[in-house]
């Protein structure tokens, strides 16, 4: 039996599966994704009521989300909870948006603490258990800004930069043990972490708010929408599916277009 919108996709059954960020937006498409599919997922993010949410909503689905609470500034955490993963869907991530003579120095250590430190170290946590199995699937979700710079975004566009290399490298690792390595890089997608953006992008671009996503966040997509979570979860559930066992270390970009210019 499947939730009603989610179809159900072979092939991961009896695979555990790690989500971060999964307690809103794409974290929790992606968990509620891999449970249809048949895998056990242990969602992480800091926010438990959110977590327990997702974990209400996946009852009834052919696998389970399991909700752990934890912050990915500690990355020894973060490397100790990554052990026996199969799958690893480094997601989470935080945004600010200043001009880089503004930019609080902490926030982007924070930032890329979060968003690229984390991730190396959750992979350096799951990859001795999958290279063991001989199977493995990492997915790291970056962003069409770890392909394009935009201004007041020096933290973010950084770490996802870094991101789309670390992914690289781990999959030239990886390959000989069964594991693959790839990016899925969206535009802007209908999340908590955009909406919250809205004003500084209009402090920062000095518009009205209300024209933030026309004038700002759509202006360079050929498609003028947001990006849903739902559309980025299938793109990280065909990368775990048996289907992409040949598709390694590249990026599987969903911008409307973006990079198309």
């Amino acid at each position: 039996m499947t939730s009603p919108g989610i179809p159900p996709v072979p092939g991961l059954h009896g695979r555990t599966a790690l989500v971060t960020g999964a307690a809103s937006g794409i974290g929790a498409a992606c968990a509620l994704r891999l449970a249809a599919a048949g895998a056990r997922v242990r969602a992480l993010d800091r926010d438990g009521d959110g977590l327990a949410e997702v974990a209400g909503r996946a009852r009834g689905l052919p696998g389970a989300v399991e909700a752990e609470v934890l912050d990915l500034v500690d990355p020894d955490a973060a490397e100790r909870a990554a052990a026996g993963a199969d799958i690893l869907v480094n997601n989470a991530g935080v945004q600010l948006v200043r001009p880089i003579e503004e930019f609080p120095p902490e926030a982007f250590h924070a930032m890329l603490t979060v968003m690229l430190e984390a991730p190396f170290r959750l992979i350096r946590g799951a990859l001795p258990g999958m290279y063991a199995r001989g199977w493995g699937r990492i997915v790291n979700v970056s962003s069409v800004h770890g392909l394009r710079a935009s201004a007041f975004k020096s933290a973010y566009v950084t770490a996802k930069h870094g991101l789309e290399g670390l992914s690289k490298v781990t999959a030239l690792e990886g390959a000989p043990h069964g594991v693959t390595s790839n990016c899925v890089s969206p535009g802007y997608v209908r999340t908590p972490l955009v909406e919250k953006q809205l004003a500084d992008q209009a402090a920062a671009h000095g518009i009205p708010a209300e024209r933030v996503l026309a004038d700002v966040l759509l202006a360079d997509s050929a498609v003028k929408r947001l990006v849903e979570p739902e559309e980025v979860a299938e793109a990280v559930a065909y990368l775990c599916g048996p289907h992409a066992t040949s598709v390694t270390g590249t990026t599987m970009v969903l911008d409307g277009g973006w990079t198309a210019h």
